[in-house]
């Protein structure tokens, strides 16, 4: 089996998680073969291979200079307060070595880093959500979605903030090993199964802002107790005790989200969590989200999360028998 080395870039400034996140899946891969060779060796490197210090006050200690590290299979690099201020020279290693690497990879603003070494041009990525604006206008020539915890695009993947970088690995360490040991790692990780990488930054209800208006909040709330609810416009006026042309337009103004959408994050959310932590048939997952028939069901699934209900349960359903975790210290 193919031994991939991991390269993890360290500077002062940088968000201890997006650090020991992906690390920690990348370990747990390793010890899940036992005595076998680890399927990854981990390393770190700083710039000039000193110490560094995180955002939380953290020393890091690297195990050598950036000049000195071997060339990666995996290029990570995360993110943190420090990657706005970054030394140019930490800029011109990634632009001169990075390219070398077989897999780029980014958590939260780390892609900023990449960015401005003109290794993201003509792709699409994400980065945490506070940054994607900025990023985008930043680097017209880097297409910016801010809506998934990671994306893919060829050889380079980035995700949004701090977690979502144990989502990417998880997603990685299934595309080089297997699924079964993705999950392995997520369940001692106690992170339970990985997301799909187009799973939305926020929920519907952190995505929508909170309205002002009493009412509006209180149809908010309303439609995220009552997915399998008469959901229409025309129903939730009436409950804000206002017309639907206005309900409408203030629901949008306000929570800067049509109700349409809000409605539809809401059942989706609802069904996604049914599907991964009950048995329940599709059939009986659509009715209680609102949607009527296992069709309708499949078809919001393949729009929000490009797949259908039955193969997103298969990929994230939680099994009912404890599986054993791997032999790690802890």
């Amino acid at each position: 089996m193919e031994q991939r080395t991991v390269l993890v870039v360290l500077y002062d400034g940088v968000q201890s998680l997006d650090v020991t996140g992906p690390v920690e899946v990348f370990a747990g891969a390793a010890a899940c073969h036992g005595g076998e060779e680890p399927a990854y060796r981990i390393r770190t490197a700083s710039l000039d291979g000193a110490p560094v210090r995180t955002s939380s006050g953290l020393t890091l200690v690297p195990d050598s200079s950036l000049a000195d590290a071997p060339t990666p299979h995996t290029l990570l690099v995360p993110g943190g307060i420090g990657s706005r201020t970054a030394d140019p020279r930490l800029i011109d290693w990634l632009r001169t070595n990075a390219p070398r690497a077989r897999r780029l990879v980014s958590v939260c603003t780390g892609a900023i880093l990449f960015a401005e070494a003109g290794l993201l041009d003509g792709r699409r990525v994400t980065t945490h959500w506070a940054f994607c604006a900025e990023l985008a206008r930043d680097h017209p020539a880097v297409e910016v979605d801010p809506d998934p915890i990671f994306v893919r695009d060829g050889h380079v993947a980035t995700s949004a903030g701090v977690t979502a970088g144990i989502d990417l690995a998880l997603a990685l360490v299934e595309e080089d090993l297997s699924r079964d040991e993705a999950l392995l790692i997520a369940r001692y990780l106690v992170v339970f199964l990985r997301r799909p990488g187009n799973q939305a930054q926020f929920s519907a209800q952190l995505s929508a802002q909170t309205a002002l208006r009493e009412p509006l909040r209180e149809v908010q709330q309303w439609i995220s107790e009552h997915p399998d609810e008469n959901l229409r416009v025309e129903s939730l006026a009436a409950r804000a005790r206002l017309s639907p042309r206005h309900f409408a337009r203030a629901f949008q103004t306000e929570t800067g989200m049509t109700p349409g959408k809000y409605v539809e994050r809401v059942r989706v959310e609802h069904a996604r969590r049914l599907l991964e932590d009950t048995s329940h048939g599709i059939g009986e997952v659509s009715r209680a989200c609102g949607y009527g028939t296992p069709e309708a069901m499949r078809r919001a699934f393949i729009k929000t999360l490009g797949a259908a209900p039955a193969e997103y349960r298969r990929r994230f359903h939680a099994p009912l028998t404890p599986q054993p975790a791997p032999a790690l210290d802890g």
